[in-house]
């Protein structure tokens, strides 16, 4: 592993639209942006339309350091918008419009190098809802050295069949709790708890290292055959798109990096409660502000 880790994040980059304002997001987009803020080499590969919401997501991208060279534009689709209800708790809802232009990733000889080179390629399950760019998808799975699956259940937006696939070919795989119990008993678990799921679906998809995050509660993660534990942090909630995707990011950089599995798990924990803590996806969110969460300041 190199000193300077590099990631690729693949699939939708898009317009959340609250009901007072739009804000940039998609999960893949999300976790790129906090990967690069944390001292990743970040790329996207993805598609805008050739619109003025695809010019402002690349002008963003390239201000976090994400490298674009690999998103293409669409002349046949618009810019993926997602329409976002938060309940009264902040808990989001998600209409996603359907096809646009992330749907349509095609592959290409440029694609498949910059995958070959990275240390990290993290996608989701969401990006596989269109043939097309599930098929460059599944092309891309062989030549990646470390495959980071973010499992992103939206429905109607998922198949059984999808799922194992992409299941099988990862090296790391990221749940919540809902998604690991339906997935666990989608693939025959006979199991009931969260920790033997988390083995079931280890042993059965040959995944080493797998996270099940737990929303205020915190995450558990396996890695070489151990259980690591944070049991969450006391955060005012103003709304969690993006939480997730966060802590995600948080976590793989520690990981990248070779860090103690603990201390990136904890590290990654804070990340989260502090963005579900402000509003939107990406806010700027310092290290030493996580340092002085985790000592409780």
């Amino acid at each position: 592993m190199s000193n300077y880790p590099q990631a690729i994040c693949f699939g939708e980059i898009l317009y959340d639209v609250f009901p007072e304002s739009e804000r940039i997001g998609g999960a893949p987009l999300n976790v790129a942006s906090r990967l690069s803020g944390l001292g990743i080499s970040t790329e996207m590969i993805s598609k805008v339309g050739d619109d003025e919401k695809g010019e402002n997501l690349l002008s963003y991208l390239k201000s976090k350091n994400i490298k674009t060279e690999n998103i293409a534009k669409d002349t046949d689709h618009s810019t993926g918008v997602v329409n976002v209800t938060l309940s009264a708790g902040g808990s989001a809802t998600y209409e996603i419009s359907h096809p646009v232009a992330w749907d349509k990733i095609e592959i290409s000889e440029a694609i498949k190098t910059a995958v070959k080179k990275a240390d990290a390629f993290i996608f989701g399950s969401l990006v596989c809802r269109d043939e097309v760019s599930r098929n460059t998808l599944f092309n891309l799975l062989p030549e990646a050295k470390y495959c980071v699956f973010d499992i992103n259940l939206r429905p109607p937006f998922y198949e059984k069949e999808v799922l194992v696939k992409l299941l099988s070919q990862a090296d790391f795989i990221k749940f919540n709790d809902d998604e690991l119990f339906e997935i666990a008993e989608m693939i025959g678990s006979p199991y009931n708890s969260l920790e033997q799921n988390l083995q079931y679906l280890s042993e059965e998809t040959n995944t080493p290292t797998i996270c099940v995050t737990k929303g205020r509660h915190g995450a558990v993660l396996l890695k070489g055959g151990k259980r690591f534990y944070n049991s969450g942090f006391k955060v005012k909630v103003k709304d969690t798109v993006g939480a997730g995707d966060s802590f995600l990011a948080s976590l793989i950089a520690g990981l990248l990096k070779e860090e103690d599995p603990q201390s990136t798990l904890d590290f990654a924990c804070a990340m989260g409660a502090l963005v579900a803590g402000e509003e939107g996806a990406n806010p700027e969110i310092k290290i030493d502000k996580i340092n002085k969460f985790l000592k409780g300041k």
